[in-house]
């Protein structure tokens, strides 16, 4: 009989240096066999749930996190027993009497990387090699307690890159994490002052005094509590800091779509459409990128540091999602590059993902102007606020009938409201009038797009 070893596996950073993460459900339990890349568990972080694949072939010997725990990065959650006489250490493990912390992986959309004697492997790291290394290249939890002295206040590559796009010197913000780690809500807290910190506040201690269970209610009781955590938690901090550090301004455009609901109905009967989702959301995204390349205003970012408006020469177009874990942004990266079909594939993908709880950090990451289809709900128009870090946000209001005057006439006609919120620092009242004008004047007839590219 081969010998064999315990290993225990810790959870590893799950994309842009996010810090904990907690266990939504686990796909094994103690004593089940699983193979390479078989998924064993479902975490979800501040953005996203994301499917955990094991590094490893062997045999579950303990779970080492209840479902609804919140974990933080590098802390053991699982552990396998494996033959021993597998070579070098698979990534992101390490035996369970091991001493030396070792570097995780970043699992989000890769398998475990199959390592062995006969191909390079990644060295393995003592404290004496990550004193040499550069501070940046490493987490904190890999450092020894005598090397933890740093020139620069203690935060992850996110936090930092928050604190440049909202102006904050991070040597005056108080960390809050473990042992002085500076985190988002940090951040923001520094920059809202009294009221976003009353907030942040109040969102912290409802999700700590609620964290035993998911929802808690007393039989036949008049109340039910929900931990305000993971997706909910991360966009309502977002929301407080874009409300209270971007100045909004939001302008209404209401516009006959009846020549557009006409182009799609003969479109969706075309060849090329037949087996593709074609909305009115589809045609009003490629309308939006197409308005922007007379606007380009509208795809900028605010650099407070160092003074400077940021201007995109690509889009990664924001789709706002409602899923059962609260609301998402995903974005098609590039967006400007594709063409219609592409274009409404990509939006099936993106909404499809999302509302399954399986949108990747990464996709949720680095938007630079969002739309949010509101009209799906019934509502007319509204003044959505910004996703932080862009500088427009257009609603889409449900499409109606209704009466509207057509060639001196009045007729009924297919009706749309847009809303438009934005930056008013980046997007001053023109730019963001004649943006909007533009979307209005493709969507009542199509035809105009003649005169705009």
């Amino acid at each position: 009989m081969s010998a064999t070893m315990i290993k225990e596996f810790r959870l590893p950073d799950l994309g842009e240096g996010l810090t904990e993460s907690e266990i939504v459900s686990w796909k094994v339990g103690v004593g089940d066999t699983v193979t390479l890349n078989q998924v064993i568990a479902e975490v979800e972080t501040a953005k996203a749930v994301v499917e955990l694949p094991s590094p490893f072939a062997g045999v579950i010997t303990a779970l080492h996190e209840q479902p609804g725990t919140v974990v933080e990065v590098g802390k053991p959650i699982v552990s396998f027993e494996v033959p021993d006489d597998s070579g070098a250490l698979p990534a992101g493990f390490a035996p369970a009497e091991a001493e030396t912390p070792k570097r995780q992986p970043n699992l989000v959309g890769y398998g475990a990387v199959v390592e062995s004697s006969g191909r390079p492997v990644r060295r393995q790291r003592n404290f004496a090699a990550q004193a040499a290394e550069p501070v940046e290249s490493r987490t904190v939890e890999t450092m020894p307690a005598e090397f933890r002295s740093f020139d620069r206040p203690r935060s992850t590559p996110p936090v930092r890159k928050l604190a440049k796009d909202l102006g904050v010197e991070l040597a005056a913000v108080p960390g809050t994490g473990v042992q002085g780690l500076i985190t988002r809500d940090d951040v923001r807290n520094f920059v809202g002052g009294g009221d976003v910190l009353g907030a942040a506040r109040h969102l912290s201690a409802v999700s700590d005094a609620a964290a035993p269970a998911d929802r808690t209610a007393a039989q036949g009781g008049r109340e039910v509590r929900t931990p305000i955590k993971g997706v909910r938690k991360f966009t309502a901090a977002a929301m407080v800091a874009s409300a209270f550090t971007a100045p909004h301004a939001t302008e209404f455009l209401t516009v006959d779509v009846t020549p557009t609901m006409d182009l799609l109905a003969k479109l969706k009967r075309s060849r090329a459409f037949l087996d593709h989702k074609l909305t009115p959301l589809t045609l009003v995204a490629k309308t939006v990128l197409i308005a922007l390349r007379r606007n380009p205003s509208l795809n900028s970012r605010w650099d407070e540091a160092n003074q400077e408006i940021v201007q995109f020469n690509y889009v990664n177009l924001g789709i706002a999602a409602a899923t059962p874990r609260g609301l998402t942004v995903p974005n098609i990266k590039d967006a400007d590059t594709l063409s219609l079909l592409e274009l409404s594939e990509a939006l099936t993908d993106l909404t499809e993902t999302a509302r399954a709880g399986k949108t990747a950090p990464a996709e949720l990451a680095d938007g630079t102007i969002s739309i949010t289809n509101i009209g799906v709900f019934g509502i007319d128009a509204g003044t959505p606020i910004l996703n932080p870090g862009e500088a427009a946000i257009l609603a889409v209001g449900a499409v109606r009938k209704m009466p509207w005057e057509f060639q001196d006439e009045v007729a009924l006609r297919q009706v749309m409201t847009l809303s438009l919120s934005f930056d008013h620092r980046l997007v001053d009242g023109e730019q963001g009038s004649r943006f909007l004008a533009d979307v209005g004047a493709i969507l009542a007839d199509p035809g105009m797009v003649l005169t705009m590219v």
